[in-house]
């Protein structure tokens, strides 16, 4: 069987060039301070205002996550997105995709990712 959305792009996931941050409604995480995965944490932890038990695994993540999905939608536009977990092993990346994903199909409310990689002008 031919897998006729290969190299598609989920619903749930926006890839953008354009540098606008005319998102509506979308809450805004900086790339570069999460070049690491503990920056990553840190910094949704800020900008989502979520607890402190939040943890350093992608399991407590997903948990935090769809907590904060269970009260409503929510819109993440991740500027200079081409930094996002640079500086870890490129399995990371994957990982937090997988767990966006996840929750993106299951949980309560929508989520919605907007990755901006606009260059540098």
């Amino acid at each position: 069987m031919v897998d006729e959305d290969a190299g598609r792009t989920p619903d749930w996931l926006v890839v953008r060039r354009d540098g606008a941050l005319d998102v509506p409604g979308a809450v805004v995480l900086a790339g570069a301070a999460a070049r690491r995965r503990a920056g990553l944490f840190a910094a949704l932890a800020a900008v989502l205002a979520l607890p402190a038990y939040l943890g350093d695994t992608w399991d407590a993540l997903a948990d935090v996550l769809r907590d904060r999905l269970d009260a409503g939608p929510l819109t993440l536009l991740i500027t200079d997105a081409g930094q996002l977990l640079v500086d870890e092993p490129s399995d990371q990346y994957g990982l937090l995709l997988a767990v966006l994903g996840d929750l993106a199909t299951s949980a309560p409310h929508p989520l919605r990712v907007v990755l901006d990689e606009a260059a540098p002008s």
